[in-house]
Order: C-alpha cells, then structure tokens, then sequence
C-alpha cells in the first residue's frame, strides 16, 4: 500500500480548477489533516507536504468515515473535484466529488524535505548533425535531454473544435461544459451544468401575497449518482418551462441559483434547493437516459404509516388496488373551485388497506385509467403522499405526486406474486381503525391532545375554519334502537345505492347496477364522561368496534329473525364500556345556524397500564405547575 503523497498534488489541482474530464486526470494522492464534521458534511485540509488546501468530502464518503476507513492523517486518492472561490477571501475551496481510500492513518504529518544546497550543474547544449530530428541523450548528473521537434498536426483544441460543429447543440454542451454532479453544488459556486432525469413534476399552483399574484411550480431531479435536488420556478420561468420539462426525461440544466433548502417544504434528502429564472438554460439530453437512474422510491408499508399522520414529512407507498370510485367534484371554501377527487383503496402485504385519495388532474387521468383496470387489481406505486387522520389514517396526493401503474421494479413483482398467490383470498383490514392507544406501536396515540367533553361543548367556535381534533376517554351512555342505524351501500365504493330498476341496485357514484350491496353503519350516540356529555356520529368500524358485530349481523338479529329484544340488548350491552375515542370537531350549518358536529374517526379498548402511566404523568405536571 502507498505511503506517500503525489508531488505537487495541490499545485496541479490549483492549476486546473475545472478539468474537463476525470479520466484526462493524473494521480492526485494527499493527505487527510484535521478531518472534522461541518454541519452535516467532513471538512479536511488536503496536503502534499508542501501546501494545504480546505477541502469538503462528498456526503456518499461519510459511512466510510465513520466506521474508520477514512482517519485523519490518513491517505486519499482524488477522483475528481471542482474548485471553488470562498466568498470575500481570497483563498480556494477543493469540493472532492470522488474519491478513494489509499491508506489509513500514518502516524506522522507528511512534510516535503528542503534542500538547502544544490551542486553546480553546467548544461551544454547538445549537437545535432544533419537535422537529426531523434532523440539525443547527454549523461550529465542522469538528465535526459531531448531537442525541440518539428511537428506538423492539429492541436487538440483544432480537433475537438471540428469534431463539434456538426453536433447538435445538446451535444455540444455536454463537451464544452464539464457536468457536475449534485452533490458538488453549492450557494457559493459560479458557472456550472448539471445532468439530470425529471422524477418528479408537481402541478402548476397559483398564489397571492402582498407583493401581487403570480404561479409556481416545483420538480424533483435526480442524477446518475443517485443524487436529488428539488427545483422551484415562477412566474415567467415557471410558464417557461412547465410544458419544456417532461417526467422521465434528461435534461442538461445551467444558469440557476442554489440556497439552503427550507426543511418545512423539502422532499428531497438535500442541504440545498434550485432556482431557475426566465435566463436559465433547460436543454433536453436525447438518448441519455440509460445513465441516468428512474425516480427513487422510499416505500412505507401501510400498518407504518401512523407516526405520519399530519406531519410534514411526505410518504411514498406500494399497493393492490382494490376499489376505485367514480370522479366526483369537491367545492374549495376559500375560492368556491371544484376540484375533481377520486378515492381509491390499496392493500398490501401488511394485510391492512388505506383510502387514497387523487385530486386535480391525478383524479381525471391517471385515476381514470385506475377506474377502467380496477377489475384486473393492478400494482400502483405512489411518490409524495400526505397522511392525514381523516378515518383514522388517510392518504392525499399534493402537487407534486407521481403515480405509476403496474411498475417494472422488483417491489412491484414481489407484491404481485403474493396478491396472486396469497393476498386476494386474505381478509383485509383497514390502518385507520382499531388503533393500539400506545404511540410507540408506530399508530396515532390516543393520549395526544386528550381534553374532557366539556371542553368541546363549552366552546361552540370549535372548528369553524378547519376541523379540530382532540382525544377523549368515556363510556357510550345511550344508543337509540329507533334510529336509521345503516345504509346500503355500494360494494365498490361504499356510496349509497338505490333500487334499480328491474332488480338490484344502482349506485350513481360508479354509474353501475349491482345485484347485491353491503349495509354499512350510520350511527349516533351519546359518550359522556365526568364532565359532560354530548352526541357523535360513528361510521361502519366504528360503530362495528362500539356494538361488536357487523351491520348485516345486527340487521338479521332485527328484521331476519324478528328478535327485537336480542336487537335491543345487543345494543344495551354496547353501552356504559369505557373506550378510547379520537374525534374531530367541525361546524355545520343548519337552517341558516351553525352547530357543532363531533365524529368519532377512531375507537380503541382501554389499556389499563398505558392509561396509568398517562394519569401518572398528568400528576406529575400538576405537581410541577404548583
């Protein structure tokens, strides 16, 4: 293994900033010296024994440092770099884009030695006889002489200059500019070009603020490294490129500003976001895309998605779909818009399903085609999901989510074998409901927000401009037998079916007869605790955790087998048990008044421990606020 530094290795770097290739590179080998976090990138200065130079690893090199491989003192070889002025200074900064390990720590710094005498050493300038135009060799001190030749050729640059004017211009750019990778880029870096696939494209979005109106749309790219950057446009930049950038493909991208991402707004794992300006340059890369990778997904099993719900960070998921409803129109409060929505209902090999929901063009296009194959179960995969607590746990698609069905990816083969072979017999079970009360099972906790019914009923504005919601412990104090306790409903999309002409039932959400229909719950009842009381509608398992059997169980005890009383005590028996409810609060509004409407969205049994550490810890904090 080498022990030694490259000569003049700082030197050669400094002398060529940008090279052109990494191939045309010589061996640059250098000692690592005060190796050092920074943020969440290793900083270091490079040394040759002669000179040092501040110096950045790549983010790819920091498992390797810490598990050792790379110590301080320790030898790397430079693959290639890019060097970058420090901002009001006048030294340089060395950005290493690759590298390998030559050594692990010496156990000295390397110092060049420096001679401080030096012999006379007289040079006589050889003869040539004849124009000999060969080599001549002199044996003075072992140096080697050769005269200067003669030659008649092209300069490299004259060849490459012809080579390139009958290239397109794409081509010509990928030779001229030198193509950084992502993860060299920087706020403080001048000129530079990058290579990238579009993974990712949102909507176009309009917004008003006090400085006007305007539009914006954001894309995710991704390099051959595998490498992502979120990219943002506005105004006359974003109605530049939103028809030019096309997902999937290559684009060459220079002439954009780069700052620190915003962690609020970021999807992408990257320091830094781009913006490109109506003076960005945007040309595609034809019969590239071979050396670019596709969109990177980051998959959550659906029994995982409970510490998502209404956080920031977005989901990517795999599933069978199950159901797809009919589009239908959903009007926006603030600007009275419809917007077009379809829900759909994916399982996966959790066994658990979720209701994902598709919005804008996602819900006419891509949920169209979803609709017409829902018979044959197809595989969709789903980047940049929202997880809401909407029945329990929810999906959402945003701006920027990608949908692809029936995915060539070996998750996607996987899941299929096991829906065919397995999954489309097993009984399913939806994530939303029957959550465990413990946050750290991975589900919503049901101590979060924990409130007594009075706080809800004591303050009627609850909810007015977007539903609240809040945990509660009580017992079910009454269920009204009288009451319409079910509807029938689509087998599809659960929607309510009527009589259809003739025979079986037509559901005007999937425009579709039905010979049969599912009865789904519709209840209301009374919860009271210590504090209070107050009336909540529940839905169909909902009500099913609450009663403890189905709706067509529950309607056979009634109508099929004429047993009344057994109705009647089957629903007694549901009342006065403790239970754990996770409700939401909204504003309805009712001849012209508004009224305070309370929905259960989950039920869970009462864990006695879990519940004691959680009246001890609310003990606790009375102590501490006396």
């Amino acid at each position: 293994m080498a022990k030694a530094v490259s000569q003049d290795a700082i030197s050669t770097i400094l002398a060529n900033p940008s090279p052109e290739s990494s191939s045309d590179l010589p061996e640059i080998i250098v000692q690592v010296l005060d190796l050092k976090l920074t943020g969440n990138r290793y900083t270091f200065n490079a040394s040759d024994g002669k000179m040092k130079l501040r110096a950045i690893f790549p983010s790819n090199m920091s498992s390797e440092i810490i598990a050792g491989s790379v110590q301080s003192k320790g030898l790397v070889k430079i693959l290639d770099y890019t060097l970058n002025d420090i901002p009001n200074k006048s030294e340089k900064y060395l950005i290493v884009t690759k590298c390998e390990v030559v050594s692990s720590a010496l156990e000295t710094e390397i110092k060049a030695e420096i001679k401080t005498e030096e012999p006379d050493i007289v040079l006589k300038k050889p003869k040539l006889e004849h124009g000999i135009k060969n080599e001549a060799k002199t044996d003075l001190a072992g140096i080697i002489l050769k005269p200067k030749q003669e030659v008649v050729s092209k300069s490299a640059a004259q060849i490459v200059h012809e080579q390139r004017e009958n290239m397109p211009p794409v081509a010509r750019m990928s030779m001229t500019r030198r193509v950084h990778p992502l993860v060299s880029l920087n706020p403080y870096q001048g000129n530079w070009t990058i290579k990238v696939r579009l993974t990712s494209k949102g909507n176009m979005r309009t917004y008003k603020n006090a400085r006007g109106e305007g539009c914006v749309f954001n894309v995710e790219l991704t390099d051959e490294d595998g490498t992502q950057i979120q990219a943002t446009m506005f105004n006359e930049a974003a109605r530049k490129f939103y028809e030019k950038f096309q997902l999937g493909k290559v684009y060459y991208i220079s002439k954009g500003t780069l700052k620190v991402a915003n962690k609020q707004f970021k999807t992408v794992k990257n320091d830094y976001e781009l913006t490109l300006n109506e003076n960005s340059v945007v040309e595609e890369a034809s019969d590239e895309e071979t050396f670019v990778p596709e969109a990177k997904f980051n998959f959550v099993p659906i029994d995982q998605l409970g510490p998502y719900v209404n956080g920031r960070e977005v989901v990517d998921i795999i599933g069978v779909v199950q159901s797809v409803t009919a589009v239908s129109n959903i009007k926006r409060k603030i600007d009275n818009e419809n917007i077009p929505k379809r829900d759909m209902i994916v399982a996966d090999e959790t066994k658990k399903t979720v209701v994902v929901s598709l919005w804008n063009e996602l819900a006419n296009d891509v949920g169209q085609k979803l609709f017409d194959l829902a018979d044959t179960s197809p595989v969709v995969a789903i980047k940049s999901l929202k997880v809401s607590d909407f029945q329990g746990v929810s999906l959402s698609t945003l701006g920027k989510s990608t949908v692809i069905i029936n995915p060539d990816i070996p998750e996607a083969k996987k899941l299929r074998s096991w829906y065919d072979l397995e999954g489309k017999v097993s009984s399913m079970a939806n994530i939303g409901m029957g959550l465990s009360p413990s946050s750290r099972t991975g589900a919503i906790s049901m101590y979060t927000d924990r409130v007594s019914l009075s706080h809800i009923t004591s303050n009627p504005s609850l909810g007015d401009d977007k539903p609240a919601f809040f945990s509660i412990k009580a017992f079910v104090s009454l269920i009204k037998p009288e009451q319409a306790m079910w509807y029938r409903a689509c087998k599809t999309c659960n929607k309510k079916v009527t009589d259809a002409v003739g025979s079986g039932y037509w559901c005007e959400g999937c425009q579709k007869n039905d010979e049969e229909c599912n009865l789904r719950y519709i209840m209301v009842s009374k919860i009271s605790d210590a504090r209070g009381e107050a009336w909540v509608s529940a839905f169909n398992e909902v009500a099913e955790n609450i009663i403890g059997c189905s709706a067509e169980e529950l309607d056979e005890l009634k109508s099929e087998q004429g047993d009344i009383d057994g109705y009647r005590q089957k629903l007694k028996e549901a009342t006065w048990v403790p239970h754990l409810f996770r409700v939401s609060v909204s504003q309805n509004e009712y001849n012209n008044e508004k009224r305070q409407r309370i929905t259960v969205r989950a039920v869970a049994p009462i864990n006695f421990a879990e519940e004691s550490k959680f009246l001890l810890e609310d003990i606790k904090k009375m102590r501490n606020s006396h």
